[in-house]
């Protein structure tokens, strides 16, 4: 069995293919037949050392990926071999809010990922795909759909006709703006690039705007809600962005933090926060029953995630490239069956 290892606080170059044992299955493990992984800008940041983790040693990175049952322990119940699956992000954390037990470990961060033939996972871990998604399509979900999903949906109260600002047009904010629309929700996206916006307004975008011909962007979002601000914002950008996140958002409205694109440091001042009633939320992913309700929406919604590119395994390094060069629109996927 081949895998991609690499080293925390390297680079991109540190990635290697490697050829891997496979041990036998626990009584409670399933052995997973990868067929496609999706990228995020965290496999990024486990690139370079950035991820916030304690471990030296190589590991199995990505934690996006679905694929097949193909072996179960003698005590597994949820799934059963032929099995469609997908791997949650968080192996422990199953429902409900968060705390330290459930988020302890992340897939592709502090624990061996998706960047394999084949994979053993608990039977905990793993989500049946609706049949109307694709591998490459369900790929997308665990980190950037559930993302979104926890951001807009699960950290506010939004119904349909709120406002929605989503930032960039990386994996996050695209599935985002997917998901809005198919709520019924109003989106305002932003981007360097009016080709993106143009894209963005053919899957539903209400209003675009570019953030380089409009450096005081927050004013623009202003005036598009007629001085009332977002219900919601899917904040990604971090330091550069944050602050004007809080002036764009509308009384009693979330900034849902999700990254820091442009870096961590920066501030808010908390009285912009206390005087109008918003709430700053920091989204770390989710659970394995928001995974359910990402899959359950796109298959019920015929929401088709956007990829930009696919690379076959064999090009896993240009698939890292491609996604740290910003050129994307989407997602980036490795296609394991190629």
């Amino acid at each position: 069995m081949k895998a991609y290892r690499i080293p925390h606080g390297g680079t991109i170059d540190g990635l290697q293919l490697e050829s891997l044992v496979e041990r036998p299955l626990a009584p409670y493990e399933v052995r997973v037949e990868v067929r496609a992984v999706s990228l995020n800008y965290r496999d990024l940041m486990v690139a370079n050392g950035a991820y916030p983790v304690k471990i030296d040693i190589p590991i199995i990175p990505c934690s996006d990926g679905a694929g097949d049952v193909i072996a179960v322990g003698p005590m597994v119940t949820r799934v059963q071999p032929g099995d469609r699956v997908a791997a949650s992000f968080f192996p422990h954390w199953l429902e409900g809010q968060a705390d330290q037990a459930k988020i302890r470990s992340a897939l592709g961060g502090d624990t061996d990922g998706m960047l394999a033939e084949a994979v053993i996972l608990h039977e905990d871990t793993l989500v049946k795909i609706p049949e109307q998604l694709s591998y490459v399509a369900a790929s997308t979900f665990p980190c950037a759909g559930v993302t979104a999903w926890n951001g807009i949906f699960e950290s506010s109260d939004v119904k349909p006709g709120d406002t929605v600002l989503l930032l960039g047009t990386g994996g996050v904010s695209i599935l985002g703006l997917q998901m809005a629309k198919a709520a019924g929700l109003r989106a305002i996206i932003t981007s360097s690039s009016d080709e993106k916006l143009k894209r963005a307004r053919g899957l539903g975008a209400d209003e675009t705007i570019n953030y380089r011909a409009n450096p005081e962007w927050q004013d623009e979002v202003l005036r598009l809600t007629s001085g009332k601000g977002v219900d919601v914002v899917l904040e990604v950008g971090g330091q550069e962005t944050v602050t004007r996140s809080v002036t764009a958002t509308a009384v009693g409205g979330t900034i849902a933090t999700i990254g820091g694109v442009s870096g961590f440091g920066g501030g808010v001042n908390p009285s912009t926060l206390a005087i109008g009633a918003k709430r700053l939320i920091g989204i770390y992913v989710g659970s394995r029953a928001m995974l359910e309700q990402t899959t359950a929406l796109a298959a019920g919604a015929g929401i088709a995630p956007v990829v930009d590119h696919i690379f076959p395994f064999a090009k896993a390094k240009e698939a890292y490239r491609y996604l740290e060069s910003g050129a994307h629109f989407g997602k980036v996927v490795i296609d394991l069956t190629q």
